[in-house]
């Protein structure tokens, strides 16, 4: 497996497929809230295993903030630490491309992921698109 930046236009298509089928159909999420229009000036970053899109989430680099976003496994995939792998990517791109922090927005179910990678909540959870959040955030330098 291979957990890096999208290379192509044929990456990019399958990790917006991927999000699609994890994000609308199967949490229910309006394809509109996850398109929006932020994905051609994201970092794309992708876990690629035989040749196929597996795991992606998004990076939008402000200053010195990184936003990472959009994170989804293939349900088959899911379990394996997949989604540490992403985040130390993203994380990575986020720092090359000038971040020295890195804020996102967890679902609730997955927010000990990101705290076991240093993240930490601030404010009050949210509900967004139906799902509970967390807003989290950590230095990268």
């Amino acid at each position: 497996m291979e957990v890096r930046p999208a290379r192509d236009r044929a990456e990019i298509d399958q990790a917006l497929a991927l999000r699609e089928q994890v994000f609308c159909v199967e949490q229910g999420v309006a394809p509109a809230a996850d398109r929006d229009g932020l994905d051609d000036v994201a970092i794309q970053v992708v876990a690629i295993e035989s040749g196929h899109v597996i795991g992606t989430c998004r990076v939008l680099v402000e200053g010195e903030i990184g936003r990472l976003g959009r994170m989804a496994v293939e349900a088959g995939a899911r379990g394996r630490g997949l989604g540490a792998a992403i985040l130390a990517a993203a994380e990575q791109s986020a720092r090359d491309a000038g971040a020295r922090q890195m804020r996102l927005h967890a679902q609730r179910y997955i927010e000990d992921m990101y705290a076991a990678a240093g993240y930490r909540p601030y404010g009050e959870p949210f509900i967004d698109e139906g799902i509970e959040h967390v807003a989290m955030e950590r230095p990268l330098a």
